[in-house]
This record gives structure tokens, C-alpha cells and sequence, in this order.
């Protein structure tokens, strides 16, 4: 099983949703999340535009069996790409266990 992370953009993320859902990937946890990178934004107040280094964005968790990594991989990069700086960043780990609270069964059988 891996454990996929991914940061986008937070108006990507109803592309991102909607592409994961359409390859099976229908299970995942996201939040806001706010951080540094190399991207700038700018705000722009009563007419006056304020620079800031803090960027919100949403960062996506996602555990999957082996089979579906590279699928959900590619369709990340796919949907949530602009071509701009910012457009966020991908972590794959390897997830050693998984268990289904409800019944206490284990392994990749918990994921479906």
C-alpha cells in the first residue's frame, strides 16, 4: 500500500476530486492547509496591492493499494497542473498496515 500527499492549489481542487473519482480513487482526506514556497501572491486592497509569502493551499491524503499508485499519480499531475510556479508538490511513502475500525480485519482488502 502507499500513502500519497499531494499540495495544489486550492482552486484545483475541484478538478483534482472530480479526475480522482473518475479513475477510482473515491475514498481520501484533505484539508487547508497554509505554507512557504517559491511562489508569491499578492492581495490587493482598497486599491493598493500588499505582497504575502504565506500561500493557501490543500493538501490531499490518499492511501491506495500498490496497483493504484502510479494511476493516482499520473492524475494528479494531470488535474491539478497550471504550468505556473505554486502549482504544489507530490509525497509518496509506503504504508505498512492498514486496518478497518468497524471489524478490525486488516490488510489491502480495508481499502475497498
Amino acid at each position: 500500500m502507499k500513502k500519497i500527499e499531494a499540495i495544489i492549489r486550492k482552486s484545483k481542487y475541484r478538478v483534482v476530486k472530480e479526475a480522482l473519482h473518475e479513475v477510482g480513487v473515491n475514498f481520501f482526506s484533505y484539508w487547508d492547509v497554509t505554507g512557504l514556497g517559491n511562489e508569491k501572491e499578492g492581495h490587493v486592497y482598497r486599491g493598493v496591492s500588499y505582497s504575502t509569502s504565506d500561500i493557501q493551499r490543500r493538501h490531499l491524503s490518499i492511501v491506495v493499494n500498490d496497483d493504484f499508485e502510479e494511476v493516482t499519480i499520473k492524475t494528479l499531475l494531470e488535474s491539478a497542473s497550471t504550468g505556473e510556479v505554486g502549482d504544489g508538490k507530490i509525497f509518496v511513502s509506503d504504508v505498512k498496515e492498514c486496518y478497518r475500525i468497524r471489524t478490525g480485519e486488516k490488510g489491502v482488502d480495508t481499502l475497498k
